[in-house]
This record gives C-alpha cells, structure tokens and sequence, in this order.
C-alpha cells in the first residue's frame, strides 16, 4: 500500500474531531481541522501501520520475519545491496517463506518455496499479476507489450506471439545469429589492428548490447538498425539513458515505486527517460508502420513480426479480433528492449566469469574447437547463404557453462506480483492486496535446491543435479505461462555469441577496472555499474 492511500475512515474521524473540538473550544475551523488530520494521518502511518498492524494484527504476522521494526523496515539493505542478496541471507536465516518490511510497516513476502511458487506459477498464476505501480513505472520504455499484459489481455497476445518463438522460427535466425556475431568480432579486431597492438581491452556490455539489437532487428522485425557500425544511433543513445547509474536516478526509481507520479518531477533522470522513451516510441512506430503491411503480403518473410502479423491476419480471419496496431507497435518496444538487453547482459557476464575462471575457458575453447574448428581460421569467412553452420545445441559443455552462468548471475533478478484475492500458500494465509517477491537471485543459490556448493560457479554440476533441483529452483526464466516467451531464441543466440568470441579471443578481467560483481545494479537487467572489461588475445588458428 502506498503512503498517500489512508484509509477514509482514518479522515472522517479526524475531521469530525477537529469539528468537535471547533465547537466545544470555540477555535477557528481552517487551521484546526488540517492539524487534526495531519495528526491522524501521522499516527495511523507512525502507530497503527508502523508498529501495531504489522506485529499484532496483520494476517501475515505468523511468517517467518525478518527482524527490524516494521515502521523503517529493512529499507537500507534493499536499497544499497545487489537486488536479491538481502533475501538470500533471510531465506538462509528464516526458510523458504519470509516477511520483510518496507518503510510504514509495508509487508513483503519472498517466495523460495517449490510449491509456493509452483501455485503462484503454474495453478493460479492470474491470481498474482504485476502490481499496477510496477506496470507504470515500467511501461515508459517496454510499452503495453506481453510483458504486461494480465490475464486474458496476456493469454491472448502470447497465443498470437507463438509462431514467431517456434523452433522452427528460431533455426531461420540462427544464421542471423552468426552474422551479426562474426560481424561484431572482426569489428573488435579491426580495432585492435587499427591500433597498432596484438591484445587488446574492450567493454564487453557495450559491444554486446548493439550486437544484440542488430539482431532483434533483423531477426524480429527484418529492419536494418546496423548500431555495429554506428554506435552513436539515437537508439543506442536511449537504451544508455535508461541504465544511468548515479545515485540521484537510483533514488528517484526507488520514490517512483511508491509515487509513480513523481516521474513528473523536473530532474535530470525524468527527463532522460522520456528523451529515451520518445526514441524507443518513435523507432518502434517507424518499424510497424514501414514493415506490417510487407509482413502481411510477403508470405515468405520470416521474421518474428511477419510471422505475428501472418498468425494476426489467421486470427481475424476466424472472426477474432488480432492485435491493434498499437498492441503490435508495444511489442516491438518490448522486444527491443527484453529482445536485446537481456541476452546482451547474460552473455556479458558469461564471458566475465569465463574471464575469472580460465580453466573452464581453455575447456570450453576445446569443445567449440572439436565442433567448429572453421572458427579458428583466419581465413575462414561465413556465407549464409551457402554456409549451414553445427546446432550450438549440440554441444553439452557450452550448454552447461550457459545454464550455470545464467543460474549464478541471473540477468533478470526478481520478479514482484500482487494477490488479487486471498489465497494459501504453503500453511500461510495470503490476503489479497499482498506484494509477494520471487527472487531468481535468491532462490538460484539456495542450498535446498542447489546443495552446499550453490554459491559457487560450476557448469558441471548440470551432469549430475540433486534431485532437489527442481524446475522451480532455476528461476531464471520464471515458469508457467508467464515464462519468457524468447527463451529459446535467447539460449540459441548466447551460446553462438559465445562460440563466436571464445573461438576468438582469450579474455581475461582487466584488473584496471572495478570488479563487476563487486556492484551490481539493477534497472530491468542486473547490470555492472561499470560494464564487464576484458582484456582480450587472438586465439592462434
């Protein structure tokens, strides 16, 4: 419940004391009457939710509580540590299944539970929707996409999306996939070479994250954004503006959590993201307005959008009503940025961990070597058109550094869900209107799931997982119908990228820059403050 949301009965007693005591004392009513409910207002904030509620009447007092007083809550741990780590060390501390507080006696609950978050994902996941503050706090940049769509609205957008996340759909971007990839490598060496060196240095997030959007370009919509040639596009510029970091725009997203309003305050973060979101806007009706129309016509483009329209116009042909134009326009601003920015941000730091653990590296070199030595040659240049490249898939060792690095560091941290009605989980009664948290970078270290070493980086612990590891334990990419739609299209599109850069290069950390886990931050993504510098060797043909 948001501060600004006292109740009316709190109001009307404060009004009809200050009206009483107006009469009964002969004071002025204009100055008694805001004291008197100031003074409500405080004491029902202060008292009644702060101390009182929380403790003794709050059909939530029975859950495991984290220990503070409810009135400040564990606010400081949330704000100044990495997104997930305070509620690893309850969920250590108070089990699967935790109360914590937000300022004002707030309650939250953190989920690690396996059937909690089964119910919560699986058997009645319409009962737990985004709450309506996060949708507006995130609906500037991401649009009115899947990603926020409820209930029926999202049941019927994800029918449409479907055929443009098939496998079959993904095989036909894979040599997108390569080309942008290959693309961005001899990029990365043509600079090198330009300057005059034989290793160099390069921020890994920053390359990564316009390989990307390249991609989701051409692959989702067949559009040409060719930000690896241009790094100074005004997309490229918008996506920079939403992920500043200082600490100004760190408190101003944490005041629009709970007074989305305030996004009309004339500061700086303010305005960059409505400079961003304009560009976001304007870039994602230019590809629907020029593209639609040739994706509805042209029945061999295979894009994700040709293939949405082509399933829209199936859909309207049945007597449905299919996607309105700006539903689909709201896609694209969701697919521009989860499309790209996660991908880009899991790969990232796949190859920072591949950069700390150098015996892991010169392994997976190997396998890729054994599959794909084409990728060693210097000579070697990819035709699509004729070149029909080995399934990344098929190799074991690349998958299993991909899903451990994914489980270890997961690009997307949390997600946050509201009961609309009562409901149990586990023994616990949940009131409807609770906010409810499932931490992916909680509940992916859990010993309970993962065993004594969770905490620890090792890709080959997916030969032999516990039994306790369990789907649910992997939260990655949530479960249930609202999983994420792209996941395979990202998985496929990480292990090339990688194929790419390790056959490439041997990246090491560049020990002049901060250590990227030592900051994590989280804005959409969970993202080092500094980006992933590596220092990078050609690998030998």
């Amino acid at each position: 419940m948001a501060p600004i949301n006292t109740p009316f009965p709190v109001l009307a007693v404060a009004s009809a004391g200050s009206l009483y005591y107006v009469r009964k004392f002969d004071h002025p009513l204009m100055p008694t009457m805001p004291a008197f409910v100031a003074i409500a207002v405080l004491l029902y904030w202060s008292v009644w939710r702060g101390w009182l509620h929380p403790i003794y009447i709050s059909e939530l007092r029975h859950v495991p509580t984290v220990a503070g007083f409810p009135l400040w809550g564990q606010f400081i741990p949330i704000i100044f540590e990495e997104c997930g780590v305070p509620q690893r060390r309850w969920h250590r501390e108070h089990g699967p299944i935790i109360r914590y507080f937000f300022p004002l006696g707030c309650e939250r609950l953190s989920i690690a539970d396996d059937d909690a978050i089964r119910h919560m994902t699986v058997k009645n996941p319409y009962n737990f929707p985004k709450p309506q503050r996060v949708k507006l706090w995130m609906v500037r940049i991401l649009g009115e996409g899947v990603l926020l769509a409820e209930h029926d609205e999202h049941s019927y957008q994800r029918k449409t999306l479907n055929p443009g996340f098939s496998l079959t759909a993904i095989r036909s971007f894979t040599p997108i996939f390569w080309e942008k990839g290959l693309l961005m490598a001899d990029l990365q060496r043509q600079e090198m070479e330009d300057a005059g060196k034989t290793t160099t240095t390069f921020e890994a997030l920053e390359w990564l994250n316009r390989c990307t959007l390249d991609i989701i370009g051409k692959a989702g919509f067949g559009y040409a954004i060719d930000s690896l040639e241009d790094a100074t596009l005004p997309i490229c510029q918008a996506y920079r503006l939403v992920f500043n970091f200082d600490l100004g725009s760190r408190a101003l997203h944490g005041l629009q959590a709970f007074f989305p309003k305030s996004k009309h305050l004339p500061a700086k973060m303010n305005r960059d993201m409505e400079k961003a979101r304009r560009i976001i806007l304007e870039k994602a009706t230019t590809i629907i307005s020029e593209k639609l129309e040739e994706a509805e016509t042209d029945t061999n483009a295979k894009d994700v959008l040709a293939l949405i329209a082509q399933e829209n116009l199936r859909l309207k042909g049945k007597g449905e009503p299919g996607l309105s134009f700006e539903t689909m326009r709201d896609q694209i601003m969701t697919f521009l940025a989860a499309g790209h920015d996660t991908t880009a941000t899991g790969t990232a730091w796949t190859l920072h961990l591949l950069s700390t653990h150098p015996d892991i590296q010169d392994r997976l070199r190997g396998e890729i070597r054994r599959h794909m030595p084409f990728l060693f040659s210097r000579t070697w240049h990819y035709d699509a058109t004729t070149d029909t490249l080995p399934d990344p898939d098929q190799l074991p060792y690349l998958d299993n550094v991909c899903r451990e690095s994914l489980r270890y560091i997961p690009p997307i941290p949390m997600t946050v869900r509201e009961s609309r009605r009562d409901d149990v989980l586990d023994r616990f009664m949940v009131p409807g209107g609770t906010v409810l948290y499932m931490v992916a970078n909680a509940i992916n270290r859990m010993e309970w799931f993962w065993g004594d070493d969770a905490d620890n980086f090792n890709p080959d612990r997916w030969d032999r997982l516990p039994s306790t590891a369990v789907p649910n334990a992997y939260m990655t990419f949530l479960q249930g119908p609202r999983s994420c739609l792209g996941r395979k299209f990202a998985e496929v599109e990480m292990k090339v990228l990688l194929c790419i850069l390790i056959s490439r290069w041997h990246v090491r950390r560049d020990f002049g820059t901060p250590d990227p886990e030592d900051w994590k931050m989280w804005r959409l993504v969970l993202r080092p403050k500094e980006g992933v510098t590596v220092t990078a060797t050609p690998v030998r043909d």
